[in-house]
Parts: structure tokens; sequence; C-alpha cells
């Protein structure tokens, strides 16, 4: 059952497999396939799943590149603190999801300029992953008034999210219900879910749910690895409903 016969080769490979299973929540059959295969079913997993990730040698070059990157506006910054200098550090250190630090500089760029919406939507997608809500709303109203369907319409659904999330529950109601006609990103479609199940609308709330995962079914391969974290979400969100 083990790889090539050899018993602690296929073990490695079944603790590779799961490790990687357990991190990224593809389909759950795999993980039957790693537990019922062995390390025959653990080297399949890696291959389809697994390996397209780790031969991303553009991402690799691409990371280091970025830190080469920040280290030069870095010290560019200290004769010549520009808006846009400071601006493209905090969208570094934003890709890198350091949003504390991005947010330092996006504070910067923003006094140093404030006529462009782009340093205030992207200070407010740290200050929501900050859990500062109150801040993140006030920046994204700055950018929805001059631009109503700012990035494909995320900017309005992080919105309906941001006052849902500072109390302004009833304002985050309507300006969701207007978003969701049109928008169909996942992350849109949970926090209205999110949304709806805090105002006891349970049976809403599902089928907004169901619309998430019922994407799986039609969706390319590359298209899924992208949504899984929401469709990973969307499942979990049933699965305490039903409890």
């Amino acid at each position: 059952m083990f790889f090539f016969g050899n018993y602690s080769y296929g073990l490695i490979l079944m603790a590779l497999a799961l490790v990687h299973f357990f991190k990224r929540r593809p389909d759950g059959y795999w993980l039957w396939i790693i537990l019922m295969g062995g390390g025959l079913g653990a080297l399949a997993y890696l291959v389809v799943e697994a390996l397209p990730e780790f031969v991303q040698v553009r991402q690799y070059f691409r990371v280091v590149s970025h830190r080469k990157r920040i280290n030069e506006l870095e010290i560019m910054i200290l004769d010549n603190p520009s808006a846009g200098n400071l601006e493209e550090l905090g969208d570094l250190y934003l890709e890198q999801k350091k949003y504390s630090t991005a947010k330092q500089f996006y504070d910067r760029a923003i006094s140093a300029r404030t006529d462009s919406p782009d340093p205030f939507y992207r200070r407010s997608l740290c200050e929501i992953e900050l859990g500062d809500f109150a801040a993140a709303s006030a920046d994204l109203e700055r950018v929805i008034t001059r631009d109503k369907g700012y990035d494909y319409g995320r900017a309005a659904g992080l919105l309906a999210h941001a006052w849902a999330r500072s109390g302004r529950s009833e304002q985050a109601g309507a300006l969701f219900a207007e978003v969701v006609r049109t928008s169909t990103l996942s992350e849109t479609q949970y926090n209205y879910a999110s949304y709806l199940l805090e105002q006891g609308k349970k049976d809403e709330a599902r089928q907004w749910l169901q619309r998430i995962l019922q994407k799986k079914a039609t969706m390319p391969r590359y298209l899924k690895r992208r949504e899984r974290p929401w469709f990973w979400k969307a499942t979990l969100m049933m699965k305490k409903m039903a409890a």
C-alpha cells in the first residue's frame, strides 16, 4: 500500500499530504484518498494539489523582487518621502499581509497627497484586517463618494460589511441589498450571509451560502483555488447553522 513498498517513505508522503490538506482545505474526498491509499494516495494528492503551488517559480522570484524593492524604497524615502514612494511601500507590505506596517505607509502617503481614492481604499483593507471597522468605514465612504463601483463593486460590499461590524446595521442592510443585485463576489456574498444571520434571517443567510458553494460545480480549477477560502468559510457557517 505504501509508496514503493517502503513504509517510512509512505508515512512521510502521507504526513506531507495531510499537512497540506488541512492548510489548504481542498475537496474532502482527497482526505479519504490519502488515508486509504497510503503512500500512493498521498503521492497522487501531492502531484495534483500541491505540486502546482511548489512549481510557481515566478511567484518565488516575485517575492524576492518585492523584498529588494522594499529595501530600495525604504532608503529612497529617507531623502524623498513622496506620496508615490510611500504608497508603493504600502502596496508591497499589504501584499505580504503586513497590515499594520502597510497602514502606516498609507497614512503617510495620504498626509502628503489626498487626491486619489486608491490609498484610502487600500488603507481600508488594512483596517478591516486589523478590526478597525469605524476607520475602514470612513475611508470606504470617501472612496464610494468618488466611485460607487470602485474595484468592480468590492469597495461597496466592504463598506456594507464595515458598517455592519461597526453597529450601523440599517445602513449596512440597505447597501448590501443594493450591491448583491449585481455583485458575484464570494466575499461580498459571504459577508452578506453573515449579516443576515446576525439579523436572525437564517433561511436567507443559508441561501446566500448555497450560492457560494454552487459555484464549485462550474468553476475552472484555477478559480476554485482562489475561491477555496470562501468555500471553506461558507461550509463552516452552514455547519454551525445546522448545529
